[in-house]
C-alpha cells in the first residue's frame, strides 16, 4: 500500500509518501512545496491543486491521510490555510479517491503513544519508523510522514474515510 501524507499550509505544504508491505515502512519520497508570498490568495491555490495533483500522479497512492487544522490565535492565517486545506481535500478526493483525515493528536499518539508528544519525538519516531540517516527537513515534510506513519499503523475501524 502506498501513502501520500499531506501536511497543509499555504505558504508551504508537507507531503511525504511511504509504502507498506507487511510490517515494514519505506520512504518513497518526501518535501515540500512552497508558494510565492508575492502570489494573490487564489494564485497560491492553483498552485497548490497543480502540485498536489502532480505527486498523486506520480506516486499513485492507495490512501491520502490528512492532518486536520489546528490553530490558536491568528484566525486570519487560519482561514488561509482552511482554504488551501479544502483544495488539498478536493484534489485527494478527485485524483485518488481515498482520503482520511487525522487530528494531530492522533497522529502524535500513533506515533509515539503520547498525543501530547513535542516536535522532536514526531522527528525521532519518523527518522526511526523509516530507518532514515538524518533527520527528515524541514519539519513539514517531517510532519506529513507523521501522517502517513499514522494511517499505515491505525487500525482498520478507526479510520475516518471520505471517498469520491
Amino acid at each position: 500500500m502506498i501513502i501520500l501524507g499531506i501536511d497543509p499550509g499555504y505558504a508551504a505544504i508537507g507531503y511525504g509518501i511511504i509504502e507498506k508491505k507487511a510490517d515494514k515502512l519505506t520512504p518513497l519520497g518526501y518535501g515540500v512545496v512552497k508558494t510565492g508570498a508575492d502570489e494573490s490568495l487564489p494564485v497560491r491555490l492553483a498552485m497548490i491543486d497543480e502540485a498536489v495533483s502532480g505527486i498523486i500522479k506520480k506516486y499513485r497512492p492507495d490512501a491520502v491521510a490528512v492532518e486536520e487544522l489546528f490553530f490558536n490565535t491568528n484566525v486570519t492565517t487560519g482561514i488561509k490555510v482552511a482554504q488551501a486545506r479544502g483544495v488539498i481535500l478536493l484534489c485527494a478526493v478527485k485524483e485518488c479517491g481515498h482520503l482520511f483525515e487525522y487530528t494531530p493528536l492522533q497522529i502524535k499518539q500513533a506515533l509515539t503513544g503520547n498525543g501530547r508528544a513535542e516536535k522532536k519525538q514526531i522527528q525521532y519516531m519518523v527518522r526511526a519508523l523509516l530507518n532514515l540517516a538524518e533527520p527528515v527537513k524541514p519539519d513539514d515534510a517531517a510532519d506529513a510522514l507523521a501522517a502517513a506513519i499514522c494511517h499505515a499503523n491505525t487500525s482498520e475501524y478507526m479510520h475516518r474515510r471520505v471517498d469520491k
